[in-house]
């Protein structure tokens, strides 16, 4: 208890948070500019007549042309954050933005995004805009030099959380065994220059299968140790520039890279504000005042109590799918925001009939009639989609007159490279069911067997 007590009471350099809030700002704000130059606000939120929602968050929707004010916002607030400007509102109104943007449509999930999300959560409890900011320049009763430990710390926690159950998700026979889902995704590559003739070689799917799994359990604990930081640093450099090279996953693997900056200790940190401050005519020492942050008891245990609940569900809450039967890859029933990134390759056909259950006659579908081809490609493998977009063909046939309809589903599904297999009893009237986090028992039993985590 004293260790814990003499731990919560050290202080270090505010420096890394502050180089962390800038790089994290410039990123999001990078983001925001790309998406919305590559036209993908109207393709993939005004474009669409029909959204698929998170259960639970049915009423966030894309509103319109206004949805373009949505991220407006959300890049001036990340903006906000990287200049440290009024930085509490502008990292609340981020995480508010940023995360409604990212329930406005399931169809876009990523890991990354979600990441995001919880990043800019816990960032509003961190005195990120104590050094080198607008805050500290226009208040120097609120600027500080050096901040509590568990602060810089925090961010390092919820960095390790995200790449050690990345690895353990490796950890399954598919990744390890049958070099699955790399044995179908590299051999497309071979246009990558130096390595693309090396794409449709079966050693090297299994030499990346294996290195990923081992990279992501260790990156944390080399990252952390001092004499294997900078040779950690380079690894994740390599790691995830190669990442992009090879994957479509946007601005994602240049977010891991600065962000594994703060595991460096506050000279590198303070070269970097050095650099900053002679291109853009700023006095750094200004902020070099000697203060040190302290929270005052009440508070500190109000945050602390805040940041022990925020990282107790991040621990627990990627292993819910434990609480499920069958084979987790193949109903997805606790997948989403548990770090299983990029561990499979699914795809489906999924056809749906609506049959009038006063006379029996019966009518299929043309999904292309409600769906864009990416909203298609999606619901097809992804059981809460399917059960989704069914009540929505309820809703759309009962407006045009068919009354007392049911609705069932031809379903088959290929994963990680096996034939396809029947995935939704097609006997199940989907209109008598509906999503909720209980097992979903028309998802028809997978015929294989997929060992690990």
């Amino acid at each position: 208890m004293q260790s814990i007590s003499r731990y919560f009471s050290l202080s270090v350099e505010a420096a890394p948070l502050a180089v962390f809030r800038i790089f994290f700002g410039v990123m999001m704000l990078a983001s925001i500019i790309r998406f919305w130059s590559y036209g993908w606000i109207e393709k993939l939120y005004l474009e669409p007549q029909f959204h698929f929602s998170y259960y639970g968050f049915e009423w966030i929707k894309p509103i319109g042309v206004a949805t373009y004010g949505i991220f407006v916002l959300c890049g001036l607030s990340a903006l906000g954050v990287a200049l440290g400007y009024r930085y509490r509102p502008s990292i609340i109104l981020f995480f508010l933005s940023f995360t409604y943007i990212e329930l406005m449509d399931k169809t876009t999930y990523l890991n990354h995004y979600y990441f995001i999300s919880l990043l800019s959560f816990l960032m509003i409890f961190l005195p990120a805009s104590a050094y080198y900011s607008l805050d500290a320049k226009r208040s120097p009763n609120r600027a500080y030099q050096y901040v509590p430990r568990w602060c810089v710390d925090s961010i390092k926690l919820m960095l390790g959380i995200v790449y050690f159950y990345a690895g353990l998700a490796k950890l399954n026979s598919d990744w390890l065994f049958d070099a699955m889902p790399l044995k179908i995704w590299l051999p497309s590559k071979f246009d990558v220059p130096l390595i693309g003739n090396l794409m449709g070689q079966e050693w090297l799917h299994y030499g990346f299968s294996w290195a990923g799994a081992i990279y992501d359990l260790t990156i944390p604990f080399l990252l952390l140790y001092s004499r294997t930081r900078y040779v950690a640093f380079f690894l994740v450099v390599v790691f995830h520039v190669l990442t992009r090279v090879l994957f479509p996953i946007g601005m994602f693997p240049y977010i891991m890279i600065v962000s594994a900056l703060i595991f460096f200790d506050a000279k590198l940190h303070h070269k970097i504000l050095d650099w900053l401050s002679r291109r853009l005519k700023i006095t750094k020492s200004y902020f070099d005042n000697g203060k040190a942050l302290k929270f005052e008891k009440p508070a500190r245990s109000i945050l602390l109590g805040v940041l022990a609940l925020f990282f107790g569900i991040q621990v627990l809450f990627p292993w819910r799918y434990v609480l499920y039967p069958g084979e987790l890859f193949w109903t997805e029933e606790g997948f989403r925001f548990s770090w299983r990134v990029m561990l499979m390759e699914k795809s489906g056909y999924a056809q749906f009939k609506i049959v009038d259950k006063s006379n029996g006659r019966w009518f299929y579908v043309n999904n292309d009639d409600f769906l864009t081809p990416f909203q298609e490609k999606q619901m097809s493998f992804q059981p809460d989609f399917i059960i989704e977009y069914a009540h929505f063909l309820k809703e759309h046939f009962e407006k045009d007159g068919h009354k007392n309809i049911a609705i069932f589903v031809e379903s088959y599904v290929a994963l990680n490279g096996r034939l396809s297999q029947p995935y939704i009893d097609p006997k199940v009237d989907l209109t008598q069911v509906h999503d909720s986090f209980k097992h979903k028992s028309w998802i028809l039993p997978f015929n294989d067997d997929i060992k690990g985590l």
